[in-house]
């Protein structure tokens, strides 16, 4: 988390995050895509098992972000 606030405190205050995923193509070749997301939440995650806490900048399509948070929030109740 620490390194997070470092990197984004050297930024512009009025700049917008985004979240981009790097991935390759396929597996036989070096061609990659990337996919650029807006960071539309934060969430903290703990995997089972693990002591520490994970954050997530949570981004996707609106309507996939909205079902995310929706489940995650009715997991909790």
């Amino acid at each position: 988390m620490r390194e997070l606030i470092d990197i984004l405190r050297d930024q512009p205050p009025d700049a917008e995050v985004e979240l981009a995923v790097v991935a390759p193509v396929d597996d036989d070749n070096d061609d990659i895509t990337v996919d650029r997301y807006s960071v539309e939440g934060v969430l903290p995650w703990e995997d089972e098992g693990d002591d520490g806490v994970v954050i997530w900048l949570v981004g996707g399509e609106d309507d996939d972000v909205d079902s995310f948070l929706d489940a995650i929030e009715q997991g909790e109740e």
